[in-house]
C-alpha cells in the first residue's frame, strides 16, 4: 500500500526563547491541505517562506529566508515533522527563530504524537539513493549509498573527556526517532560562549536548554543517554535532510559533520539527479 501524506489533526502551540536571538518566540502549527510546509511570519505582514533546500544557510543552526527576512534554528522542528511524515502544515511564527524549548526535539515530537495526524489524499514519493556519493567540508564528510530503508551512521570526535569518539548506526523511523533521537539535547562549550555572544549567537542559551561543558566535564547533567552528543548531531542531520521534501531511502554516513556539511550533501543531490530517483 502506498503511504499517504498527512497533516496534523489539530493545532499545536509552543512558546519559548530563541537560543541565538535570546528573544521570545511563539509558534503555532496549523493543519494544512496545501501539500507543503509553509512558514508564516506574523510579525512580518504574514510573509510566507517555504523551506527550500536551495535557499538555506548554516550559521550555528539551519536558516531559511526570503526578502531579507530569516527564520533561524528550524532543524529540531523539521526533524519532528519529518519523523511523522507531516508534509503539509502551516508553521505560524511570531519572531525570527523557532523556540529552542529544552534543546531537543522531544517537546515537538511528544505534542505531535498526542495531537495525532490526519491523512490527506496525496501519495508520498520517496527519494531513493541510487548511486553512492560523498562530499567533504574541511575535515567533515557526508556520504550516502543505496538502501531500502532510511539509515544513518553518524560519528563524532571531540577532544574533550566528556565526549571523545561517539558513533551511532540507526534505522530511522517514527518509533526509533521518538525513542533514540528526539530527546537528545543540543550542546556547547563554556569557553566558546563569550565569542558566540559577541557575534550575536547563543544569546538565549542557558543550562535549561543546552548541555554545557567546561574544560573537563559536563556541568549540567545528567545525560539522557551515555552518547547523547552524537544522538543530537543525528537529530540535526535528520532536520537538515528533511529539507529535501521527501522521505528517504538510503544509508547516509556523517563523520565529524555539522550543518554546513549536511547542506553540502543536499546541494550535491539537487545538482546531480542521476544519484537518486523517486518511487
Amino acid at each position: 500500500m502506498p503511504e499517504i501524506k498527512v497533516t496534523l489533526a489539530g493545532e499545536l502551540n509552543f512558546s519559548g526563547i530563541g537560543v541565538h536571538s535570546g528573544k521570545r518566540a511563539d509558534l503555532c502549527l496549523k493543519p494544512s491541505y496545501s501539500g507543503e510546509i509553509t512558514f508564516c511570519l506574523e510579525h512580518r505582514d504574514r510573509l510566507t517562506i517555504h523551506p527550500d533546500p536551495k535557499n538555506v544557510e548554516a550559521a550555528h543552526s539551519s536558516i531559511i529566508g526570503k526578502e531579507g527576512y530569516r527564520v533561524h534554528t528550524i532543524e529540531h522542528l523539521m526533524a519532528a515533522l519529518f519523523a511523522f511524515r507531516i508534509g503539509s502544515v502551516d508553521v505560524v511564527l511570531t519572531g525570527d527563530e523557532i523556540p529552542i524549548m529544552d534543546g531537543s526535539a522531544l517537546p515537538f515530537a511528544a505534542a505531535i504524537q498526542e495531537c495525532g495526524i490526519k491523512p490527506l489524499d496525496s501519495e508520498i514519493k520517496f527519494m531513493k539513493i541510487r548511486k553512492p556519493f560523498a562530499v567533504q567540508e574541511n575535515d567533515a564528510s557526508v556520504s550516502a549509498e543505496p538502501d531500502d530503508l532510511f539509515r544513518i551512521s553518524y560519528a563524532i570526535n571531540y577532544d574533550h573527556p566528556a565526549i571523545g569518539i561517539q558513533s551511532l548506526n540507526l534505522v530511522v523511523d517514527r518509533d526509533s526517532f521518538l525513542k533514540e533521537i528526539a530527546p537528545a539535547r543540543t550542546f556547547g562549550f563554556l569557553k566558546d560562549v563569550s565569542a558566540l555572544r559577541d557575534h550575536g549567537f547563543a544569546l538565549g542559551g542557558s543550562l535549561s536548554n543546552a548541555l554545557v561543558l567546561d574544560e573537563n566535564k559536563l556541568i549540567n547533567g545528567p545525560l539522557r543517554y551515555e552518547n547523547e552528543f552524537v544522538r543530537h548531531k543525528m537529530l540535526d542531520f535528520i532536520g537538515d535532510l528533511s529539507l529535501l521534501g521527501h522521505p528517504l531511502k538510503g544509508h547516509f554516513h556523517a563523520h565529524k559533520a555539522g550543518h554546513k556539511a549536511h547542506l553540502k550533501a543536499l546541494w550535491f543531490l539537487l545538482d546531480n539527479p542521476a544519484y537518486f530517483s523517486f518511487e
